[in-house]
Order: C-alpha cells, then sequence, then structure tokens
C-alpha cells in the first residue's frame, strides 16, 4: 500500500537531503521541510542502469556511468510516535543528489 504524507501522496522522484552516520549508513532524511529519522538497520544496494537505452556519453576517467545507488530506509517523523514509512531513495550515476523513489506504509 502507498503511504500519503500530509494527506496527499508524496512527490516520487522528488530531491531529498539525507544525512550520514560517519560510517556512511543514513540517519535522517528531509522530504518536504519534514526530518524523518532512521528508525531500523538500512538496506543497501547497487544496481545497473539501461546505458544502452540512454544517449550518455563520457570522456575516458569521468567516472562510474552505470552504477545507480540504492537505500531502504524505515523512518518515522524525528522525535515522535508517528507511524512508520518505507522510503525507498535512489542515487543516478555520478549523482550528489538523492531522490525519494517510493514510500510504503511500515
Amino acid at each position: 500500500m502507498t503511504a500519503t504524507l500530509n494527506e496527499t501522496a508524496p512527490t516520487l522522484d522528488a530531491p531529498v537531503e539525507v544525512r550520514f552516520t560517519a560510517k556512511g549508513t543514513p540517519l535522517a532524511v528531509r522530504h518536504e521541510a519534514r526530518i524523518w529519522a532512521v528508525v531500523a538497520e538500512p538496506v543497501h544496494w547497487f544496481d545497473r542502469c539501461d546505458w544502452w537505452n540512454t544517449s550518455r556519453r563520457a570522456p575516458v576517467g569521468s567516472g562510474d556511468m552505470v552504477s545507480v545507488e540504492h537505500w531502504r530506509v524505515e523512518v518515522r517523523l524525528g522525535g515522535s510516535t508517528s507511524a512508520r514509512r518505507t522510503f525507498h531513495l535512489r542515487r543516478e550515476p555520478l549523482s550528489e543528489q538523492w531522490l525519494l523513489a517510493a514510500v510504503t506504509d511500515g
């Protein structure tokens, strides 16, 4: 079931700010001016974009053009006992910007 935030569906593929621990694990997510604290062990993985369908061209040495980074984090509004949500965060190759790919209840 898709979660709702503020009584409306969240904007997906929207930029979010992610705060990380010193070890590189997500600690909190800022989405639509609200801070969501990570409350369980996050899941981290990479997959490959379909580079053959994109028009990406890059000079030699420009970096990894195909690895998409993902985190699945369970969050709740910071300092509250609100219901848990699961955020799927995604970062495209060579990007510094995290995107909110999906939100589910629980």
